[in-house]
């Protein structure tokens, strides 16, 4: 039996050519170009996620050793969480305010410059590894803070 022969290919052509290989190779560096960066937004948006969680988890802690002992832990290390570290590799970041001293820089402080917290501050570095204490300094944007005494846990730039 004789096999037709399509279109004039002979048996050396059943192979692809080199720009079938060229589009096939762009579709997928098109394609690899838009699932990394949502990959990575995917990525960041969980570290948030696990931040708020764990600033939640150690603010109840917190409360609970000032209900048992009447006063603020003066570090983490007080309630066992001094290794713990944000998602993002920083150890978090915990003032008493109370024992601090009136009038020390190192409050949150919101865009009027007013403390966001009476009793302390908790919070992770976030993604850069640096802060600073009023929340509008470029440093303090990708912050996780904990702000009005533990009413908003979240980015300090939508704060």
């Amino acid at each position: 039996m004789i096999l037709p022969r399509f279109w004039g290919r002979n048996e050396r052509s059943l192979g692809l050519t080199i720009i079938e290989l060229l589009i096939v190779t762009m579709i997928m560096a098109t394609l690899a170009s838009l699932g990394v960066p949502l990959y990575a937004n995917t990525l960041n948006n969980a570290r948030i996620t696990k931040a708020v969680a764990d600033i939640r988890v150690l603010e109840k802690e917190i409360l609970v050793f000032q209900l048992f002992n009447g006063t603020f832990p003066t570090n983490l290390n007080q309630i066992g969480r001094g290794t713990l570290l944000d998602p993002y590799g920083n150890p978090y970041q915990y003032l008493d305010i109370a024992t601090a001293g009136k009038g020390k820089g190192d409050f949150r402080k919101d865009k009027n410059l007013v403390p966001i917290n009476s009793d302390f501050d908790l919070y992770s570095m976030g993604q850069d590894g640096q802060s600073a204490p009023p929340l509008t300094a470029k440093q303090s944007w990708d912050d996780i803070v904990r702000a009005s005494n533990g009413g908003y846990v979240g980015i300090a730039s939508e704060y």
